[in-house]
């Protein structure tokens, strides 16, 4: 028989239920956790929504009003069958340096800020978070809340906004998630316990072990000494998903992504692994294609025999070109599109392609200005106003001007006309020299059109994010890398993101026991 759970907490006002995710660690699988019981329960019919009150990721996503929210959040909204919302994600953190963020509040920059500046702003931004959790409740039969990090760091307790404050805010049962594949779980488990204070104690409802490999009969008496020494009941254990991946947070998934490698594929692909590297799940869908190996390089020698080399996008594109400089990737990058080989920059790494950066309002850094690797005749200046959109539009010609781009000339990435759609996140302004052609035509979302990104050869760059999750661009520039090497060409392959999130669902559901879960949850059955 399953123990009870813990009498669950009473919502403190009319609105929806809630339930929280939190974790031992950083990359526990709270986003994962959270996604699959927003897609869980969308599909028994409740209004869902996700929450994370303060998100610190570099991958970030853009609503259709035009504010910016972690990718996670994104992702979770998309299993819950909903357009992202700034309310989902209040406060995000896109770390600039050591010890320094842009603070992003309600989708819109605040400020950079130093680690205590913005713990001195915390009691600010406190009832930004809970108004906007009050909204999501108003709205919603069911809110889905992502802690961070770990939730029992007790020299961080005084600044928590976003794990055991949340909860209690919330009233929430609480879920806490121990990654197995680290070891040392039933350790975390409990001494996460013993580190919380009563009060949030009160609300951890279960535990769920996530990542397990090999036969789960073996935790058994694991499982039941959890239930003595702490009163918690074990929700699940989740066995590891292989081959799934999500829109991840931070740069933790760059090393799953890594474990997932496809070194003998006929057709690799090379992204540079920036420090401050941003939004590199532009990539997945490329890598999701059975016989193309995203590789993400640190040194030159991983350039070669690339079909393709990326320069990403960053938080940091000032420090990071100085990286590309000391780490030889720049010459070796130089030398490659020299060869043919075609190389592509999105958002930082277009402004790392260019003649010069200037920066005279130091937005960025100390620098006014620095040269660019040269590959692209343009020219790129740092403002204090952040681009945040959503845009569709086409390919233009490779070398053709925008104003005549009209035949289905070959470039870099696909002919022009090809459909795509994606969005910006930027705070450079690039103009264009004479010796570089426009790459794209974009319309924004209130109709009007602009030219983006820049084309020279085989070197092109773009501030749009997202490109290569269109299909028909994809395999259109897959194509163009494998009739170069005569290798045969083929449609996209790789599945939709809602059926990831379907089979992540699927996969979740499964391994929980269903009972506790719902008596966690609370909610009427439909």
């Amino acid at each position: 028989m399953n123990p009870s759970p813990r009498p669950i907490p009473s919502p403190p006002r009319p609105g929806a239920r809630a339930v929280m995710c939190v974790g031992t660690g950083s990359h526990a699988g709270k986003s994962v956790l959270a996604a699959a019981l927003c897609r869980i329960y969308a599909r028994r019919g409740y209004r869902v929504a996700p929450f994370k009150a303060q998100n610190m990721a570099l991958n970030s996503y853009v609503t259709p009003e035009g504010g910016e929210l972690g990718r996670a959040q994104a992702y979770q909204a998309r299993a819950a069958g909903v357009e992202p919302h700034v309310d989902m994600n209040p406060v995000l953190l896109k770390p600039s340096s050591q010890t320094g963020s842009q603070v992003i509040v309600l989708g819109r920059p605040v400020r950079h800020m130093a680690v205590r500046e913005y713990h001195a702003y915390q009691p600010e931004v406190w009832p930004v978070v809970t108004a906007a959790y009050d909204r999501l409740r108003a709205a919603n039969d069911l809110i889905v809340i992502e802690g961070a990090g770990s939730p029992a760091e007790i020299n961080l307790r005084g600044q928590d906004i976003v794990n055991m404050r949340v909860a209690l805010y919330a009233q929430s049962p609480t879920l806490l998630i121990g990654d197995i594949d680290r070891g040392g779980v039933f350790a975390s488990l409990v001494g996460h316990m013993e580190l919380f204070m009563p009060e949030e104690r009160e609300l951890i409802a279960a535990f769920v072990i996530n990542k397990f490999r090999g036969d789960a009969t073996l935790l058994d008496s694991g499982i039941e000494f959890l239930l003595e020494r702490t009163g918690v009941p074990t929700l699940g254990v989740v066995p590891m998903l292989s081959d799934w991946r999500g829109d991840e947070e931070d740069s933790l998934g760059i090393e799953d992504r890594r474990r997932r490698a496809k070194p003998d594929a006929p057709l690799q692909i090379a992204v540079v692994r920036l420090p401050f590297i941003s939004n590199y799940t532009d990539f997945d869908a490329l890598a999701d294609e059975p016989d193309v190996n995203v590789r993400y390089a640190t040194t030159a020698g991983e350039l070669e025999g690339a079909a393709a080399i990326v320069l990403p996008g960053t938080k940091s594109t000032i420090a990071d070109l100085a990286w590309v400089r000391e780490s030889g990737m720049a010459a070796a990058v130089t030398a490659r599109a020299a060869a043919g080989t075609p190389v592509i920059g999105v958002c930082g790494g277009y402004q790392m392609l260019g003649r010069r950066i200037l920066d005279p309002e130091h937005v960025e850094s100390d620098a006014g200005g620095v040269d660019g690797l040269g590959l692209l005749d343009a020219e790129t200046t740092f403002a204090g106003d952040k681009r945040t959109v959503r845009v569709e539009g086409e390919l233009l010609g490779a070398e053709a001007p925008a104003a005549t781009a009209s035949s289905a000339a070959p470039g870099p990435l696909a002919p022009a006309g090809t459909p795509l759609h994606g969005y910006e996140i930027h705070m450079g302004r690039t103009v264009l020299g004479q010796g570089a052609a426009p790459l794209l035509r974009l319309r924004g979302a209130d109709g009007s059109a602009h030219d983006d990104g820049a084309v020279s050869g085989a070197v092109c760059g773009s501030y749009v994010h997202g490109v290569f999750d269109h299909p028909s661009l994809r395999a259109a520039f897959l194509n163009g890398l494998r009739a170069a090497r005569g290798l045969p060409l083929r449609e996209s392959a790789a599945p939709s993101p809602d059926d990831d999130i379907e089979r992540l669902a699927d996969h979740v559901e499964a391994y929980l026991d269903a009972d506790l879960l719902e008596r966690i949850v609370g909610l009427e059955a439909r």
